[in-house]
């Protein structure tokens, strides 16, 4: 019997399913995070130290890095074929039908859960190389995706570099939010994906 590739996994689960799979997988970063920071951090406290706020860092290693990304992704998108930008239809399927409200809480959930624990611990306590690779790693879907796993890698590092210059979640937050809301937004008004959804 021909084993099922991932499109075709992905397309047999409904819109529903595909979101419960993608917050529980959240909840499960969140979960490793917590965990992560009890046995690693001295005390709860260090995480206020993470997450101090100044505007000026927010919008010059945050929003612009965040848009300069997009842009150069943007230019990708539009210069390669969509099969190097095909995800297996995850990305489509999650936000194609979803509403702009909805949109907005996924895509702060993951920029929030994904940044707490590959900034928030892993770089804090093991660097910023091991926090940059790790993150790329748990994108693993990409790995036959050559673009994508490129994307992803430049992604995890300058996000990371951002923060090495900063020490700030709430710019490595925005960043990754920023990058992810609108490439979200791209796919539900259907300028990304048409084929695929």
């Amino acid at each position: 019997m021909k084993r099922k590739n991932q499109a075709e996994l992905i397309q047999q689960l409904s819109d529903r399913e595909i979101t419960v799979q993608l917050v529980l997988t959240q909840l499960t970063i969140l979960l490793l995070a917590a965990i992560g920071s009890f046995f690693l951090f001295d005390s709860f406290l260090d995480w206020t130290e993470l997450f101090h706020f100044s505007w000026t860092e927010l919008l010059w290693f945050g929003l612009i890095p965040g848009l300069m990304v997009l842009l150069i992704d943007f230019i990708l998108l539009y210069s390669l074929p969509e099969r190097y930008y095909d995800d297996g239809g995850i990305n489509v399927k999650v936000f194609r039908h979803r509403s702009y409200i909805g949109i907005t809480g996924i895509t702060l959930l993951i920029a929030f859960s994904e940044e707490v624990l590959f900034r928030g611990v892993i770089h804090t306590e093991f660097g910023y190389l091991v926090a940059s690779v790790l993150f790329a790693i748990m994108h693993i879907r990409y790995l036959d995706k050559i673009v994508l796993l490129v994307s992803v890698l430049f992604v995890s590092f300058f996000i990371g570099y951002m923060y090495e210059q900063t020490g700030s979640l709430f710019v490595t937050i925005t960043a990754h939010f920023v990058i992810d809301f609108v490439l979200a937004i791209w796919i539900r008004i259907g300028k990304w994906g048409a084929e695929s959804g």
